[in-house]
């Protein structure tokens, strides 16, 4: 199999996906002809042509607008936000228009689009290119939410989002986009290089939406975290040397919690990693799934490691993320509890 970056697997997905069907039609700023400031459509225009990848104004609202109505009238939408920070002007078109859109009509109509977003920090891209806001669309009934944490995951991920009959939101973690980071340092060893890449299959594949995975089994408590959190959580792991069970969650909405439950279950103990601000945050709806129903299994309370609850503080970006140091903590003080 060939070891692709994220970056790559998520443009051989739109690739296999354009090939195979026709009404699949890719779009956003800077997506056509340059291929995208990230390179995730490279080479797609060229391929497809320009009425099946082009570039937009830089109108979030008439991107996402323009993608509800396409799916509305059958064609299947894959709408590029360029930075998550700038789907604010949209979100009403998100919220109010893609998410209801079956329901309002009653089964008549229905919004089968993905809206691709790279999210989170450590590209050092300051406050308006570094936000993490699933919890935003998490919140929306209609809405699927998708955070993949690698290249194989990734690609399935996509395709299966593209082939939902249902509006998908699928963030992608941009501090990963170019190969693994050595999760026992804060940065990257070598930023933005492809020195450490996963093994993807070619062709077409699906990772269902709503199922996650279990990366690390173990007995003394369970990780939940998705994205970057999933590789600061294994070496946290081996940093403590605490017999951990890592669970990758990969689709916040609808959530897999039935494989939570279970390992919570086992283990007694919980641990919930993300990146985004603390309040309000998806780790306080994980925090109240595992109290509804492993109440009588839990040994000690459960922990959150996540970002501060400041506005994104640029020049303290590595202290903000939860490092291995601040997990490691948090599961060294849920083991002596």
């Amino acid at each position: 199999m060939p070891r692709w970056t994220m970056i790559e697997a998520i443009r051989d997905a739109l690739n296999v996906m354009m090939a195979r069907d026709d009404r699949v039609v890719v779009f956003g700023q800077d997506v056509g002809r340059f291929g995208g400031v990230f390179r995730c459509t490279d080479g797609l225009q060229g391929k497809y042509g320009a009425s099946r990848c082009f570039d937009t104004p830089i109108s979030e609202s008439g991107i996402v607008g323009v993608a509800v109505g396409m799916g509305a009238y059958g064609l299947r939408p894959v709408a590029e936000i360029q930075f998550a920070d700038y789907m604010y002007p949209a979100y009403d078109q998100i919220v109010s228009e893609a998410a209801r859109l079956r329901f309002r009509s009653a089964g008549d109509f229905s919004a089968p689009l993905v809206v691709r977003m790279p999210c989170g920090g450590g590209i050092f891209g300051a406050q308006t290119h570094s936000q993490s806001p699933e919890a935003l669309f998490t919140h929306v009934a209609g809405l699927k939410t998708v955070i993949p944490s690698n290249p194989h995951d990734a690609k399935g991920l996509l395709i299966a989002a593209i082939e939902d009959d249902d509006p998908v939101i699928f963030l992608e973690p941009k501090r990963i986009y170019n190969g693994p980071f050595d999760g026992h340092h804060d940065r990257p060893v070598v930023p933005w290089s492809t020195h450490e890449l996963s093994e993807t299959p070619e062709g077409y594949y699906m990772v269902p939406l709503g199922e996650a995975v279990v990366r690390r089994e173990g007995a003394d408590v369970t990780i939940l975290a998705y994205g970057t959190m999933v590789h600061v959580a294994e070496a946290a792991c081996q940093s403590v040397g605490i017999d951990a069970e890592i669970i990758d969650l990969r689709t916040l909405v609808p959530l897999d919690l039935e494989t939570v439950v279970r390992s919570v279950g086992k283990t007694g103990r919980c641990v919930i990693v993300h990146e985004a601000t603390r309040t309000s945050g998806f780790g306080a709806e994980l925090a109240a799934q595992v109290q509804e129903h492993c109440f009588y299994h839990l040994e000690t309370a459960i922990v959150r490691v996540t970002g501060w609850d400041t506005p994104y503080p640029h020049a303290q970006e590595w202290d903000y993320y939860p490092g291995p140091d601040r997990v490691g903590r948090a599961l060294t003080r849920v083991m002596e509890t």
